[in-house]
């Protein structure tokens, strides 16, 4: 993450925080606040907590009505849209520098190997909506996250996929169909990069608990576990916790199809589609 993404995501929490202070010593509820604004209750929620950038008027009519004094008006100068969400930048951190990557997913291609169409639309999906400016915002810090394929010294990135993952028709067939042959031609670019994709028909598997990243940190100094959620993530980075998540992964990996058999599952697949 660039400094400017890092301190307008900070800023964006720290604006969300004082706009909850206002909000609550004046008595207001967030339903309350939407009313005056045009916001849903869900949209200050999401304001409150980081995760969305005050957009139009809002801060002009919420700094008075809150009795702010100016202080949500001095602190919207600094909130930058990052694309980021906040629950993701501790993680991305890491990334950033990490010896490793690892990852395992279940429900659509990893945004490592997301092509800007397919991520435009994943964020499409978005609940509740985003507007187009913070969409193409989001796509932006996407394809930027991808330059850690390319860095120096290269890390070993790994993806374990579900076929599920890559049938998901999201944004339409086409689309899905020019992400796949991305995927396919990204493995066939870089050396440090592998993917294998999960063999569907196994009685056994390994990965029920959903999907997981995994970081070998810079230097191979530590290991960490990312988990997402809901709105929400967490960071393991206790044992006994990461080595069992790092167990699962090889485990993963060894009940997943080999990568040379895995590029052919891809490439059908887009034929299919």
């Amino acid at each position: 993450m660039n400094k400017e993404s890092k301190q307008g995501a900070g800023a964006a929490k720290t604006f969300g925080m004082m706009l909850r202070f206002y909000r609550e010593r004046a008595k207001y509820s967030q339903e309350a606040v939407g009313r005056e604004t045009g916001y849903s209750k869900s949209q200050v929620a999401m304001i409150e907590r980081g995760l969305r950038h005050p957009k139009g008027d809002f801060v002009p009519t919420v700094d008075p009505l809150l009795g702010a004094q100016g202080a949500l008006l001095k602190l919207a100068e600094e909130v930058v849209a990052s694309g980021v969400a906040p629950w993701f930048e501790d993680y991305l951190e890491e990334e950033i520098r990490a010896a490793g990557i690892h990852c395992y997913e279940t429900h659509l291609v990893p945004g490592l190997l997301q092509t800007a169409d397919y991520a435009r639309s994943v964020f499409r999906c978005a609940v509740p909506a985003l507007d187009d400016e913070e969409i193409e915002t989001h796509v932006v810090a996407r394809l930027k996250r991808q330059e850690v394929f390319y860095r120096k010294p290269a890390p070993l990135v790994t993806f374990v996929l579900e076929v599920s993952a890559l049938r998901r028709p999201i944004g339409g067939p086409d689309i899905v169909r020019k992400n796949l042959l991305h995927v396919r031609d990204v493995v066939a670019e870089l050396r440090n990069v592998t993917i294998q994709v999960m063999d569907e028909t196994r009685h056994v598997h390994a990965g029920l608990n959903g999907p997981f990243m995994l970081l070998e940190t810079e230097e191979r100094k530590g290991q960490l576990v990312y988990v997402e959620g809901q709105g929400s993530s967490y960071i393991l980075t206790e044992q006994p916790e990461v080595g069992d998540s790092f167990a699962r992964y090889s485990a993963l990996r060894a009940q997943a199809h080999t990568p040379e058999h895995s590029v052919r599952l891809i490439e059908q697949v887009a034929r299919e589609l």
